[in-house]
């Protein structure tokens, strides 16, 4: 069964338990608009922050081990839950990140898919991947390897 209109928006759920920190990171040094978002008093606390545009990546295992293989980042077995933030300059976002504390897992790399990606490993113990596109999402369809799954050789 199909939804009649599809979502509108995806809401990425990060529990933490230091939430001062990141906010801190996620608002004030990458600069994500915080929107107004209901909570009680005390300890229920939410920062609900928007991003311009959000995907949803299905990947297999063995996608996901390519990719730690492409930017020399360490392999996680099992599950995992990543974000990745499209950024103007990868460099600059690392630098940021540095700044703020937190641990490189793998420094910026120009990828074989035309963009420069860096890993960090995030507040709340996510892996936060940067990426900045080098080309238009038109010459990266052209390129041999990228098409959609239903069209996809097997």
């Amino acid at each position: 069964m199909n939804l009649p209109q599809p979502p509108r928006q995806l809401r990425l759920i990060i529990e933490t338990d230091d939430f001062d920190s990141a906010l801190h990171f996620y608002r004030d040094v990458l600069g994500l608009t915080e929107q107004p978002a209901f909570a009680t008093d005390g300890e229920d606390r939410v920062a609900i922050l928007n991003v311009a545009a959000a995907t949803i990546e299905l990947a297999t295992r063995t996608h996901i081990h390519n990719i730690d293989a492409i930017e020399n980042a360490p392999s996680v077995e099992g599950p995992t839950a990543r974000i990745a933030l499209e950024v103007d300059n990868t460099e600059v976002a690392m630098t940021s990140a540095e700044e703020f504390g937190l641990k490189v897992l793998a420094p910026s790399i120009r990828t074989p898919f035309e963009t420069i990606n860096g890993r960090v490993q995030g507040p709340a113990g996510w892996q936060l991947t940067f990426f900045q596109e080098l080309e238009t999402l038109q010459e990266r369809t052209q390129r041999k390897g990228f098409t959609t799954d239903a069209h996809r050789s097997r």
